[in-house]
């Protein structure tokens, strides 16, 4: 008979399209993992405890710590979780407490961080850059979060000291799924010679973005532009149009990347190309320091 599983505590990485739960020890072992594919997005705010349950309920005893970050403490989220300030420490112990039904649940959504001026959010990214901070206790620059708005954050005194988010990637989404470019970007391959002349393009002009942007359609019909290469500049040009706003975060910083493989590599490949030497941790080793950070401070007030 296999040996039951009793964690100290249960960490929750809860996005917008996925969940992902690790049993862990007091020490930071895990124990045992789980995930589906009941993220925020699918849910009604009474499906949020049941989803849970499916994944973590062999690991359950009396009032076992639950502690979650990302989308499931947004407004459309199992709670809303409040927001810290910034300038601040992230993952500090500011939870939001979830009313379960069931009473083996002790759940703890973790605070997001809002800035005021100019006005900003980030839900679930703090714990990544807490997990950084544990990892590297000494980082002071700049940490990359790339994704569907991508979040870049001035780290100093082991504080996040301001953030501003991008909507490249939905923009990305959206010119290549809806706009009429749809019909030059049909394929999932791609041109890093196009890429790289796509970001010195905008950078140069970003002012020129939407003119750039129409020329890819217009040399997909006049000159048969391939669709690797239609596709590359794309996401060169609202890459490049992001660095070049972004410009006053990381020229002449340290830089660390966080994220998905695939997008971190572009980020970073964009970054050298601007003289940068950024430096890519492994996401989920970050997100797991981020949300043991905050148990361990909810421990220590617990006492």
């Amino acid at each position: 008979m296999a040996r039951a599983i009793r964690p100290d505590w249960i960490a929750v990485d809860w996005g917008t399209s996925n969940l992902r739960a690790w049993a862990m020890s007091h020490t930071g072992d895990i124990l045992a993992e789980a995930s589906s594919d009941q993220g925020m997005g699918k849910l009604t705010q009474d499906a949020f405890e049941p989803a849970l349950l499916s994944l973590v309920e062999p690991w359950l005893s009396d009032k076992t710590p639950v502690v979650a970050c990302g989308m499931v403490g947004s407004r459309q989220g199992w709670q809303e979780a409040r927001y810290r300030t910034v300038p601040c420490t992230p993952c500090s112990g500011d939870t939001t407490r979830v009313d379960t039904h069931d009473p083996r649940l002790s759940v703890h959504l973790i605070a997001g961080l809002k800035q005021d001026k100019p006005a900003d959010v980030m839900r679930g990214e703090e714990s990544q850059i807490a997990g950084l901070l544990a990892l590297n206790p000494i980082f002071d620059g700049v940490v990359c979060l790339p994704g569907t708005h991508t979040k870049w954050a001035r780290i100093s005194a082991g504080e996040v000291v301001s953030f501003q988010t991008f909507m490249t990637g939905e923009l990305f989404a959206c010119l290549s799924d809806y706009s009429v470019l749809r019909h030059s970007v049909t394929t999932e391959d791609w041109d890093d010679a196009a890429f790289s002349q796509a970001i010195d393009d905008a950078l140069s002009k970003p002012e020129s973005m939407a003119a750039r942007l129409f020329s890819l359609r217009a040399e997909s019909l006049l000159n048969d532009l391939p669709a690797a290469s239609a596709r590359a500049r794309l996401s060169g040009l609202l890459l490049g149009a992001e660095l070049a706003a972004a410009r006053p975060y990381w020229l002449g910083q340290d830089i660390a990347i966080i994220g998905a493989k695939g997008l971190t590599n572009l980020y970073a490949t964009a970054l050298r190309q601007l003289g940068c030497a950024p430096t890519i941790p492994e996401a989920e080793n970050l997100t797991l320091a981020g949300l043991a950070t905050t148990y361990l401070s909810l421990k220590e007030t617990s006492k």
